[in-house]
């Protein structure tokens, strides 16, 4: 791989994996352009596990203050229920995020079945495109709910949620399995359907992407063991590292502003454009 196609692919899954276009989706577009139509992934797979690192990475440094509350209020539940307090409307609010995250993760254990099943679909270009245009769908719905929640007067915090919206909430987040439907996207509209304001479903979704990837690379090791990285590979693979966190910190910089706006539906209309495209030339 040269160092300008890691640079490329870095770039990509920086911006894709927190705008809520579907990085995989993206990736598997790009990578078939740039090797005939290929999926580079499976020549490279070490490589674009190391890109989804670089994310979660800019992920906790872009979230450190509330990832080291989380890490305190883990400690202190953990303190609580070996005294025996169970009561959940006791717990600090840095604690009862710990558990509603914890909960949120839950359906994350049949996704991984389900991940197995369709990630033969990410060949699929035509199918892609199918899924981009739903997940043009999903975007508008998260307007129209943020929309409704403002009439409403609904404005809940991480901290408001019950144990059932953070259940609700995990299992949208089961249908990013499918490439072309995008993660963030489907977890941003389950929290706003709970009555969430749109910037803290941005950040609860985002804080639920930790256990999400770190639990779906510890499940890849034994496949990065079988497929390691060849040592010529080495500059693209950390040139795409640091671009894929690089730009990935910007993008979360970007996507915690245009929350506050109302209008993921130009996304919407960008998902659409791509998926009719990979739909036409697939």
């Amino acid at each position: 791989m040269s160092w300008f196609v890691g640079l490329l692919l870095g770039i990509v899954q920086g911006i894709t994996e927190f705008l809520p276009v579907s990085s995989s989706s993206h990736l598997a577009l790009l990578s078939a352009l740039l090797n005939g139509g290929e999926d580079l992934e499976e020549s490279y797979f070490s490589f674009f596990i190391l890109l989804h690192l670089a994310t979660l990475a800019a992920v906790i440094v872009f979230y450190r203050r509330d990832v080291w509350a989380l890490i305190k209020g883990f400690f202190s539940l953990c303190g609580k229920l070996m005294k025996g307090n169970f009561r959940f409307s006791s717990y600090t609010k840095a604690e009862r995020s710990v558990i509603l995250i914890v909960i949120a993760t839950i359906p994350l254990v049949p996704a991984a079945v389900l991940n197995k099943l369709v990630s033969g679909l990410s060949s699929n270009i035509k199918l892609i495109g199918i899924f981009l245009l739903i997940n043009c769908g999903i975007l508008c719905l998260s307007d129209w709910l943020a929309s409704q929640n403002h009439k409403k007067d609904l404005a809940r915090g991480l901290g408001d949620l019950r144990p059932l919206d953070a259940l609700i909430v995990g299992v949208c987040q089961m249908f990013a399995t499918l490439p072309g439907i995008s993660r963030s996207g489907s977890t941003i509209t389950g929290g706003i359907s709970r009555g969430m304001r749109r910037s803290s479903a941005v950040k609860l979704s985002f804080l639920m992407s930790i256990p999400a990837i770190l639990g779906a690379n510890i499940l890849d090791i034994p496949d990065m063991l079988e497929k390691p990285a060849a040592a010529s590979d080495a500059p693209a693979i950390i040139i795409g590292f640091i671009a894929a966190f690089v730009f990935g910190f910007v993008t979360l910089r970007f996507l915690t502003w245009i929350a506050k706006k109302d209008n993921f539906r130009y996304i919407g209309i960008y998902c659409a454009a791509v998926g009719i495209l990979a739909i036409i030339f697939g």
